[in-house]
């Protein structure tokens, strides 16, 4: 896929772009025609200075992308769209459980330990035949009737450790993944949603991501299959750590490019630093 794919780099601004950003960012630039879209569905964490910050960096470190920019809070009529027609299919219910009503049903006695999927302990199924029908209440995806219409899943990787075809059955993604939030009350949208939705947008022929979304990659596929959306190539790199060998996230604020920057820093410098 590289050279020819059109890939896409994805940030929220919801803080500063560190060194794990600036890898991903030049992998999918190195691989593709790169994207940019900012994915800034959850407006009470999102700031515009933060989003400015992102333009900045990135160019600093020498990228360039078509405009205009995607920005996922232009878009909540379309997601609005998907979720109707995964509605209309049969596919969803809504939720009116709180994070204390999962967490007290998945610490009973006797259930056991509680199953963790991409997105956390297992959702253990207690709206799915409630009928719930409050407008607000979170949608989610109900699996088990999803997988009845599709049978089973494929996608295909080229990350080093996950290269190759990838097949999930459907009493697998029950198990382990089961019925995720499509929409919350609070956002109308999810990430999984979204990013299924704005990928084919977008005309993403390969995702390339950090490795610790490679599990989630089913979702994606199913609602992809679900909506009738075209599911592009995987790419799930390797990700970058700190000393002791922890992921970076945006509290990580000493491994800031902006920091690195002020320093004296230059763009070769990063990607020495990334060993690129």
């Amino acid at each position: 896929m590289a050279g020819g794919a059109v890939t896409r780099f994805a940030p929220s601004p919801t803080g500063p772009l560190h060194l794990g950003h600036a890898y991903a960012a030049l992998v999918a630039d190195a691989r593709g025609q790169m994207l940019l879209r900012i994915e800034d569905i959850d407006r009470a964490r999102c700031k515009p200075e933060w989003e400015a910050a992102i333009f900045e960096d990135l160019r600093w470190l020498g990228l360039r992308w078509p405009a205009p920019v995607m920005r996922q809070s232009d878009r909540q009529a379309v997601y609005a769209q998907a979720l109707a027609k995964l509605e209309a299919m049969g596919v969803t219910y809504r939720c009116a459980c709180s994070r204390g009503d999962i967490r007290a049903a998945l610490s009973a006695p006797q259930e056991g330990a509680a199953m963790i999927g991409p997105d956390g302990p297992v959702y253990p199924g207690l709206c799915r035949d409630k009928g719930i029908a409050a407008p607000d209440a979170a949608i989610r995806l109900d699996m088990a009737r999803a997988m009845a219409l599709l049978g089973q899943i494929s996608f295909d990787d080229s990350g080093q450790d996950h290269a190759g075809r990838h097949l999930k059955t459907a009493p697998e993604l029950i198990e382990t993944i089961g019925d995720i939030a499509l929409a919350r009350r609070d956002l109308g949208t999810s990430y999984h949603l979204s990013v299924v939705v704005d990928d084919a947008a977008q005309g993403i022929t390969e995702v390339t991501r950090g490795a610790d979304l490679f599990e989630a990659t089913a979702i994606h596929v199913v609602l992809q299959r679900l909506l009738g959306l075209p599911t592009p190539a995987y790419h799930h790199h390797r990700l970058i750590r700190d000393d002791q060998g922890k992921r970076l996230a945006k509290r990580d604020d000493a491994r800031a490019l902006a920091k690195y920057r002020a320093e004296g820093a230059t763009p070769q410098d990063i990607r020495h630093i990334l060993g690129i």
